[in-house]
């Protein structure tokens, strides 16, 4: 039985493993950290837990087309609620609209007269996207132009709309600017401005209002111990505090890793870990298929800056998700992506999965995760988070007309430094690779190494893209052409 180390316990690590043991491989995970999740962890501290990373659990379809390749439902793991409203957005104080779950035409007649109709239109074209990209295109493996040769595809092609952006697509529909902000969200978790993403990921409207926003009762970690007891059913043996420090090469092949100062015999590698720390670091520089330059070339999705709070007392009127969308995003969006510096005033987002789920914070208390998008590889300290903790602190007082300051018991903050820390994140990123145009598909870094026979990527940084759910279909992918080229 041939023996293959997968690198990392994120969703697309743990994807492939379990997808490499019912293959019958001899499967075995090395995380750096003490427990499985990549990105998204967990932490628990003085009663309250929180997920450090993903909060939406969008496109179930995925998660469930994932479980059923075992035989399984999700509901064999956990158990999903339906949020409604599925997200608020906040546009100034006593100024704000909640998306329902069902029957959106109200708020768009209400926001914009006349506008149902075009929204059923605009779904309809978005389905048609959703069918095609995450059915098709997503799970293709971007090796060869070759795999856009599909019929359904060709038939389709000109309904994709690849060559033109989310944003001027959305404005062909809808002139009121708080629909536009609304279509326009769910884009920034694929890491690029709208005016940059190809109208193909309006895919994610369709995703968003017609499958619906959820939650993992427990939280999103809860995925993760899922597929780390799926992975363990089928045989898959987990190695934590475990950082591969080096990969051994021998005639063009992997023949070991080294793990703590031990060399583990393998006969093919998975790297679910940051894309660039695996070939930039772990391998010699002769077998490393791209240079320096090419990943100083490259458009990153924003890093983070989080902060994990708890409170001792319960917030009026907050829902399970908030976008704070009180600041004009253009001048965000340039600072993010056009001139990258820290925001001047940026947007932001707030989780509060105890408006959902008691089980997260202690009785009578909340948590909260602030999260605001910045640039990745910015210069990240102490005092630039204390600035930004205050200046979101007092604008969510304002917003909500309701203070927290006084009650908060907990917080941590967690940006740049410590996703290069933890996940040894390339200039210290949180979602990966921006999906651009010039950054899909096979334009992206390869799942296969052309210099290393027996080493395949998987992950954020190559196909399909940043976001769970492509997380999920990475490591399927990528498992499909070790199995096959094994």
């Amino acid at each position: 039985m041939k023996k293959i180390a997968v690198i990392g316990s994120g969703f697309s690590g743990l994807s492939a493993a379990a997808c490499l043991a019912k293959d019958g491989y001899d499967v075995t995970v090395y995380e750096k950290n003490g427990i499985a999740g990549g990105r998204a962890r967990t932490f628990s501290s003085e009663g309250f837990k929180f997920d450090m990373g993903p909060s939406f659990y969008w496109m179930p379809d995925v998660f469930d087309r994932f479980f059923a390749l075992f035989g399984k439902k999700v509901s064999d793991y956990y158990e999903l609620i339906r949020l409604d409203p599925s997200y608020r957005i906040c546009f100034a104080a006593n100024n704000h609209i909640d998306v329902p779950a069902h029957s959106i035409d109200d708020l768009f007649e209400r926001l914009e007269p006349g506008s149902s109709a075009k929204l059923h239109s605009f779904l309809d074209e978005a389905k048609i996207k959703y069918d095609i990209g995450i059915n098709n295109l997503v799970y293709q493996p971007g090796l060869s132009l070759t795999e856009f040769a599909d019929i359904k595809l060709l038939k389709n092609v000109f309904k994709l709309h690849v060559f033109s952006s989310v944003s001027s697509y959305v404005r062909k529909f809808f002139k009121d600017p708080r629909i536009i902000q609304l279509l326009e969200f769910p884009v920034l978790f694929l890491g690029a401005s709208p005016k940059d993403t190809p109208a193909l990921y309006t895919l994610m409207n369709y995703a968003d209002i017609s499958l619906g926003t959820w939650y993992p009762k427990g939280g999103i970690y809860k995925v993760v111990e899922a597929m780390v007891a799926l992975a363990q059913e089928l045989g898959v043996r987990f190695h934590f505090n475990a950082e591969v420090s080096k990969l051994s090469i021998k005639d063009n092949r992997i023949d070991a890793i080294y793990v703590n100062n031990e060399r583990i015999a393998v006969d093919h590698v998975v790297a679910a870990a940051d894309y660039n720390h695996v070939e930039q670091e772990l391998l010699p520089a002769g077998s490393r298929r791209y240079t320096e330059s090419y990943w100083q070339k490259r458009v990153m999705a924003p890093s983070a800056l989080l902060f994990y709070v708890g409170l001792n007392k319960k917030l009026k009127d907050i829902t399970h998700h908030t976008l704070f969308f009180d600041e004009d995003f253009d001048v965000h969006a340039e600072d993010i992506y056009k001139t990258p510096r820290w925001p001047k005033a940026p947007q932001f987002y707030v989780s509060c999965t105890s408006a959902t789920d008691p089980t997260v914070a202690p009785a009578g208390c909340e948590n909260l995760v602030f999260l605001i998008p910045v640039a990745s590889g910015l210069d990240d300290t102490q005092e630039l988070r204390e600035k930004y903790f205050h200046m979101i602190i007092e604008r969510f007082e304002r917003l909500t007309n309701q203070s927290i300051r006084d009650n908060i018991v907990f917080s941590r903050s967690y940006a740049h430094a410590d996703f290069t820390r933890d996940y040894h994140a390339w200039k210290g990123n949180a979602y990966g690779l921006a999906n651009t145009l010039k950054q899909t598909a096979h334009l992206r870094p390869s799942i296969i190494s052309k210099k290393v026979r027996n080493l395949f990527y998987t992950g954020q940084l190559t196909v399909p893209g940043p976001g769970v759910p492509p997380a999920i279909i990475s490591g399927q992918v990528v498992a499909k052409i070790v199995h096959r080229t094994s």
